[in-house]
């Protein structure tokens, strides 16, 4: 179920570090290299395949983008924080 705008609000206060970006939040991490942001990157992807919950990912060398957005319910809910949040925890 999409959040509503105070459900966003109190969502991205409990998950520092990401921003709104539209309908999704995003979040830009920095690596020493390009190998770190695949490891990241393959981390990622592990915790998304099993949330059933994908990110968009944009690598630039050593940056890594992820955007986050439930898209068959049209904007953000808490399948979205909650990978925020998994991807943030200890690896």
């Amino acid at each position: 179920m999409r959040l509503d705008e105070p459900a966003v609000v109190a969502a991205l206060r409990a998950t520092p570090g990401w921003e709104r970006a539209g309908a999704a939040i995003r979040r830009v991490y920095r690596f020493a290299d390009f190998r770190e942001a695949l490891a990241f990157v393959n981390r990622v992807g592990a915790l998304a395949e099993t949330a059933n919950h994908h990110p968009d990912i944009d690598i630039r060398y050593n940056a890594v983008t992820l955007a986050l957005t439930t898209h068959d319910a049209g904007g953000l809910t808490g399948k979205d924080f909650e990978l925020a949040r998994a991807i943030d925890g200890p690896p």
